[in-house]
């Protein structure tokens, strides 16, 4: 189980918050990861990438936790990859510069893939690799202040690593455009492209909004979560015949679990199944 505040460096002593630029709080069925940065709006380099990545881990192995929610401190989200960082890279050798692009990508495969619901809490700039982080998780609020953009190619770079995350949501025919032109939109934008859930007015309501979710979280089957994740990661690469069959071997098997089980024989006899985690039970 995580602890109240867990720094992604190592644990908090005496009550303290230990100091890093990503920091993991456990809140109720929720373990919300922060990407703690506020000076540079939440631009992560290679520290903030091994930071979520062992968050990630952290929080998808706690057994007590239904959601991880990702948000930034300060005033952004993320404006994406440090441009520090990125001028160091230029000067590492081919083979160096492919394997920090690997972390990355590892790291968001991560998040995406995630046995938990995951959510952005979306405020302020989410450009580029913040955007990226925003597309990688099940669900995303923003406030209609939030703003969003793939800017790399007007710094003569391409949103690689991000584009299956980003391509998955919006599809290529948004994709395309949004790639090529670099342009900055709003959250209603991100919206209507399926980059973002629900869009509120403020941060008030930006986290009313994200323990709303987390409520509907507490109710569902965790296994089942996962395994729903698994449909849409798998079912649109097979062919209609393929997906078929796969598709009824899982719901063949899902129905023998004990957790469906249990669901079943809840909803018959009208009351909250075991798994189903009350606001104000242990561990909620």
């Amino acid at each position: 189980m995580l602890g109240p505040a867990v720094g992604a460096c190592g644990p908090a002593r005496g009550g303290e918050v230990a100091v890093s630029k990503v920091v993991l709080e456990r809140a109720g069925v929720a373990a919300r990861i922060w990407i703690d940065r506020p000076d540079v709006h939440n631009a992560f380099d290679d520290e903030v990438i091994g930071g979520l990545e062992r968050a990630i881990d952290e929080a998808a192995a706690d057994p007590a936790a239904r959601a991880i929610v990702l948000g930034g401190r300060g005033r952004s989200f993320s404006a994406g990859a440090d441009l520090a960082w990125m001028r160091r890279a230029a000067d590492y050798t081919p083979e160096e510069n492919r394997a920090d692009a690997a972390r990355l990508a590892a790291m968001l495969r991560r998040l995406a893939e995630a046995p938990k619901v995951t959510i952005a809490r979306v405020h302020g700039p989410a450009m580029g690799g913040g955007l990226g982080l925003v597309a990688a998780c099940d669900l995303a609020v923003a406030t209609a202040g939030a703003r969003f953009g793939l800017s790399e190619v007007k710094l003569g770079l391409i949103p690689a690593v991000i584009s299956p995350h980003v391509l998955a949501k919006v599809g290529p025919g948004h994709g395309r455009a949004l790639f090529v032109t670099g342009e900055r939109f709003d959250a209603r934008t991100a919206e209507r492209l399926g980059l973002v859930t629900r869009v509120v007015d403020d941060e008030a309501a930006l986290d009313a909004a994200v323990d709303e979710l987390v409520a509907q979280v507490r109710t569902s089957g965790p296994e089942a979560v996962a395994a729903a994740k698994e449909l849409v990661r798998v079912v649109p690469t097979l062919t209609p015949a393929d997906a078929d069959a796969w598709t009824a071997g899982q719901i063949a098997a899902r129905r023998a679990t004990p957790e469906a089980r249990e669901g079943i024989a809840a909803f018959l006899a009208k009351r909250p199944p075991a798994w189903a985690v009350g606001p104000d039970e242990p561990g909620a």
